[in-house]
């Protein structure tokens, strides 16, 4: 699904949005120095599992410093390279036409003293879960800021379309120091919306929204 966001290279007056450099590895952790040497990946690199089944592993993210801690990695996974973002990610839920953002903490920056220092693999459980919620938490306004809603109207309405989902939510982060740089991390199809506020009202009109459509086309083929 990132590959569309990448098919799509929206940029407009409000923002760029992109995806890091990303690649799969479905089985063989000692093919995965190759791999990234191939993909041209930077270190340090977000390993992710490619299957999220609703476990706690599934949820886990490790952050690989060296090529050779790569080799201590478990296929199936995603393998992104890492973008410093202030430690804040952005939860875009969108139900139908609906969208609402919610900030989480997420993984720290990583500045180049620590990627030549540092060695192995870090492994970080449930980042960006709902107890992580940084929306009341005292940020720098330049890592707070919420992304551009009409870019977010246009990304979604684009998503929308490319992927035939009208129940998803997307990760996005912003390039620490760069205001108007915007990357999708994560897509996921029919999310948990009991961690979106204000979901019961929310999901309650999008569902008289497809009965209210549904009747018209009935009464319009009538």
């Amino acid at each position: 699904m990132l590959q569309d966001v990448a098919d799509l290279n929206l940029s407009d007056c409000y923002g760029r949005v992109g995806v890091p450099k990303q690649l799969v590895i479905t089985k063989d952790p000692s093919s995965i120095t190759h791999a990234v040497d191939r993909a041209g990946l930077t270190f340090p690199i977000v390993a992710k599992p490619l299957v999220v089944d609703g476990s706690a592993k599934s949820h886990e993210l490790s952050l690989a410093f060296d090529q050779y801690s790569l080799s201590m990695l478990e296929p199936p996974l995603v393998l992104q390279e890492f973008v410093n973002h202030g430690g804040v990610l952005f939860k875009v839920y969108i139900v139908g036409e609906a969208i609402k953002v919610v900030r989480r903490f997420s993984l720290p920056d990583v500045d180049e003293s620590q990627v030549l220092n540092n060695a192995g693999v870090f492994r970080f459980p449930r980042v960006s879960c709902a107890a992580a919620s940084a929306d009341d938490a005292d940020l720098d306004p330049a890592v707070a800021e919420l992304p551009p809603r009409p870019l977010l109207e246009r990304l979604a309405k684009e998503l929308r379309w490319r992927l035939g989902l009208r129940l998803f939510n997307i990760d996005i982060i912003r390039k620490h120091g760069i205001r108007d740089q915007y990357y999708v991390i994560d897509i996921n199809y029919f999310p948990g919306y009991g961690k979106m506020p204000g979901y019961e009202q929310i999901f309650t009109d999008f569902l008289l929204s497809l009965m209210k459509s549904k009747y018209k086309r009935r009464s319009s083929n009538s």
